[in-house]
C-alpha cells in the first residue's frame, strides 16, 4: 500500500484533542485510529504491540538476525490533530496533476493560492491531496504514521537488513501534553525520530522554548455616568497590556530564529477580562527575558491600580533540544545522507514550535524531528502531495539501511 493511501484512511478517523478535558487521552475519539493502527502493525508483522489505556501505542519490528547488537531505532508520530477546523466530517480531495495555480477547495469558497502560499509552485504536475476547505486535512501528523508504516511494509516486504525498529504513535501532541506517559523504558529505542515537520527534506532539532501566559483583569465596574476616579475598564487595562509588547513581535512579523508573542484569546468586559499568551523564542535568555517582561507588565499596572488588579499565570511548556542533540549529532549527519541519496536537498532549520521529540530528548530519548512532505497546518489549507510522501518513506528506508551498519 501506498503511503498517501493510508493517509486517506486515516484522515477521515476525526481525532481533535481537548485541551480542556484534563483526561489522558483528551479525546476518546482517538482510541478509534489506535485501534486500527494496532491491527494494521499486527498485520505488518510488528510485536510487542501494545495499546495502553492512555492511549499510546507501541510496536517493534525485531532486528534482521545476526544485527540483533546494534543500536535499535525508533520512529513517532502523533495520532491527534488540532481542533480547530475540525467539527465537521474530513472529506479528502486528490487533485491528479495540479497546475500550479489557484486551487478551489470543495464548495467552502476558499482557494488554495499560491500568492499565499508560494511553494504551492514547485508542485506543479504533482498529485495533491487536500481537504474540502471546511476542515483540516489532519496530514499533521497522519502522513507521519503513513510514512512509517509504509517504510515497515517496504523493508519486510523486501527483506532489508535492519536493527531493531521501535514504532509509537502517540495522543495529545497538539495540546503539549503527547508525551506526558510516554513509556520509553517500553519503547526500548537507543534514539529516535519524529516523522511531524513540513517540507520533505526538513530536518529539524532547534525548536522552540515555549511557555503559556495567562492574564487575569479584575476591574471595577459603575455607572458611567458617576465613574470619575471609580472605574477601572478591565478591557482597556488588557489594550494596555498587549501595547506594550513589541508590535513586530508577532508570529506574522517573525520567522528563523526570531521569537514573539502571541495573543492566542482575548475576551471580558468593563468589571474583567482574560488574555491568554504563548511566548516562543530559540535562545534561552531572550525566552527568560520575555517572561521577565510580562511579569514586570503585571508589577507596573498593579501598582498603578492597585495590588491584585492584575494577576499573571506563566508556565513553561517545553525547551530546545538544541545542545542535546548536538551530542548525537550523527542523528543529523546520517538524516543528511538519507536524503541526499534519494535526491532530496537536505535542510536543516530550526522548528517554529515544539514536538514530541524535544520532550522526549530532555526524557533521555533523542529524537529530531524529519519532515513529512505536508504544508499549511492547523487550518483548512492544509495539504501534502503523493510524491512528496513517497519520497519521504524512501528517505527512512535508506535511513534505516544506514543504520543496519551504524555503531556507536
Amino acid at each position: 500500500m501506498k503511503a498517501y493511501e493510508r493517509l486517506l484512511k486515516y484522515v477521515v478517523v476525526r481525532t481533535p484533542s481537548d485541551e480542556e478535558s484534563g483526561k489522558s487521552p483528551s479525546s476518546e475519539c482517538q482510541f478509534k485510529l489506535a485501534g486500527l493502527l494496532k491491527d494494521e502493525m499486527t498485520e505488518l508483522g510488528l510485536s510487542d504491540v501494545k495499546l495502553d489505556k492512555h492511549c499510546y501505542l507501541y510496536g517493534r519490528l525485531p532486528a534482521t538476525k545476526g544485527l540483533e547488537k546494534l543500536p535499535s531505532i525508533g520512529f513517532i508520530a502523533h495520532m491527534d490533530t488540532v481542533s480547530d477546523y475540525c467539527n465537521g466530517d474530513i472529506n479528502p480531495v486528490v487533485t491528479p496533476d495540479y497546475d500550479g495555480g489557484d486551487l478551489v477547495l470543495g464548495n467552502s469558497g476558499l482557494i488554495l493560492s499560491p500568492d499565499t502560499f508560494p511553494h504551492l509552485a514547485s508542485l506543479k504536475g504533482r498529485t495533491l491531496i487536500t481537504s474540502d476547505g471546511t476542515t483540516i486535512l489532519g496530514a499533521d501528523d497522519k502522513a507521519g504514521i503513513a510514512e512509517i508504516l509504509t517504510m515497515i511494509e517496504y523493508i519486510t516486504a523486501n527483506n532489508i537488513e535492519h536493527p531493531a525498529i521501535c514504532v509509537a504513535f502517540t495522543p495529545d501532541e497538539e495540546i503539549g501534553t503527547g508525551i506526558s506517559l510516554f513509556d520509553i523504558d517500553l519503547f526500548d529505542a537507543d534514539f529516535a525520530y519524529t516523522l511531524d515537520g513540513s517540507t520533505e527534506g526538513n530536518l529539524q532539532y532547534e525548536n522552540f522554548n515555549a511557555a503559556s501566559a495567562s492574564f487575569d483583569i479584575h476591574g471595577v465596574s459603575v455607572h458611567p455616568g458617576s465613574a470619575k476616579d471609580t472605574m477601572i475598564n478591565a478591557c482597556l487595562l488588557a489594550m494596555e497590556i498587549n501595547n506594550q509588547l513589541p508590535k513586530h513581535e508577532t508570529p506574522r512579523d517573525t520567522a528563523g530564529y526570531e521569537g514573539f508573542y502571541h495573543l492566542v484569546h482575548i475576551a471580558g468586559d468593563c468589571g474583567s477580562a482574560h488574555m491568554d499568551y504563548i511566548i516562543r523564542d530559540h535562545d534561552n535568555t531572550e525566552f527568560q527575558n520575555r517572561k521577565n517582561h510580562l511579569l514586570s507588565i503585571a508589577e507596573q499596572l498593579n501598582a498603578k491600580w492597585g495590588a491584585g488588579t492584575v494577576e499573571l499565570c506563566i508556565t513553561d511548556q517545553y525547551y530546545n533540544m538544541k545542545d542535546i542533540i548536538e551530542q548525537n549529532i550523527h542523528l543529523i549527519e546520517n538524516a543528511k545522507s538519507a536524503c541526499e541519496r534519494v535526491g532530496l536537498i537536505p535542510n536543516v532549520s530550526p522548528i517554529r514550535g515544539g514536538t514530541d521529540g524535544c520532550h522526549l530528548s530532555f526524557r533521555g530519548l533523542p529524537c529530531p524531528d524529519i519532515g513529512t512532505g505536508a504544508h499549511a497546518y492547523h487550518g483548512p489549507y492544509e495539504h501534502i502531495s503523493v510524491q512528496s510522501m513517497d519520497k519521504v518513506v524512501d528517505m527512512v528506508i535508506e535511513l534505516v539501511k544506514i543504520y543496519s551498519t551504524f555503531s556507536k
